[in-house]
């Protein structure tokens, strides 16, 4: 029998895209006794709640299998954590997984692959362009829950765009700018390229379809949540949320007059 891979894609009329690829926490039921990691590890490193950052009125892809089956932000032959390496120095596996469930896991990373691209290139043929909010989360407590950020490297928000084409420069800049304040007047630290340049995904993509639009991979630093004890801030996550949700704006602008 096939191994699952949970996801959903919703589509919208809408020439943008969220995606929330590390949002899922499932493992398919049998992978769990390979297992070597924790739930609590796992929870750490995945980036829960990023699909409700992700409940916008655009196209929207969620995965709702944990990263620590496949990780969709890889190369392929990244993609499974087979080494401590590739995954903070966590053992993912207890032993060495048959290559007929590695097999099944890169099956299931190509046609999710695939699935993209094509709704990527439904969008272009509909409207011309696309963007994509590729929104994530980071940690910044990694040396205990009571260390001390370092706001330097730490932005609240880090857009990596290192991968996109020249010619969106001007979107990215008006876009950075749309998400650093909020209704109530409040500033955001939010930088590009800080802490993160942008994942697989968005360098594929780029390359694939750059010249007709952009991949925004959206790191938000993990001020909505515990990170250590997944407990929710429902305030800072809806602040979060409207400031994605206040950014349309600029990109229709964009897009209307003066693209």
């Amino acid at each position: 029998m096939s191994l699952t891979y949970l996801y959903q894609f919703e589509e919208y009329k809408s020439p943008f895209f969220a995606f929330a690829i590390h949002d899922g926490h499932h493992i398919d039921d049998r992978l769990v006794s390979y297992l070597c990691i924790s739930p609590a590890e796992r929870l750490r490193e995945e980036d829960p709640y990023t699909a409700i950052l992700a409940e916008l009125p655009f196209n929207r892809f969620v995965s709702g299998t944990s990263r620590f089956q496949l990780d969709l932000n890889r190369k392929r032959e990244e993609a499974i954590y087979l080494r401590p390496e590739q995954s903070w120095g966590i053992q993912v596996w207890r032993t060495e997984l048959s290559p007929e469930i590695k097999n099944q896991l890169y099956d299931s990373y190509d046609q999710l692959y695939d699935r993209i691209c094509q709704q990527i290139q439904t969008v272009i043929d509909r409207y011309g362009y696309f963007v994509v909010y590729d929104i994530h989360s980071y940690n910044a407590f990694r040396d205990g829950p009571q260390a001390v950020i370092d706001t330097e490297q730490n932005p609240q928000i880090n857009i990596g765009t290192g991968h996109n084409h020249v010619k969106w420069k001007q979107l990215t800049a008006l876009f950075l700018e749309s998400l650093r304040f909020g209704k109530d007047g409040q500033r955001y630290d939010v930088r590009e390229n800080i802490k993160f340049k942008g994942g697989f995904l968005s360098a594929y993509l780029n390359e694939k379809f750059g010249e007709y639009g952009c991949i925004f991979s959206i790191e938000f630093r993990k001020d909505f949540m515990n990170e250590w004890t997944g407990e929710v801030f429902p305030q800072k996550l809806q602040e979060y949320k409207q400031l994605l949700l206040q950014s349309i704006d600029t990109l229709e602008s964009y897009f209307t007059y003066e693209r």
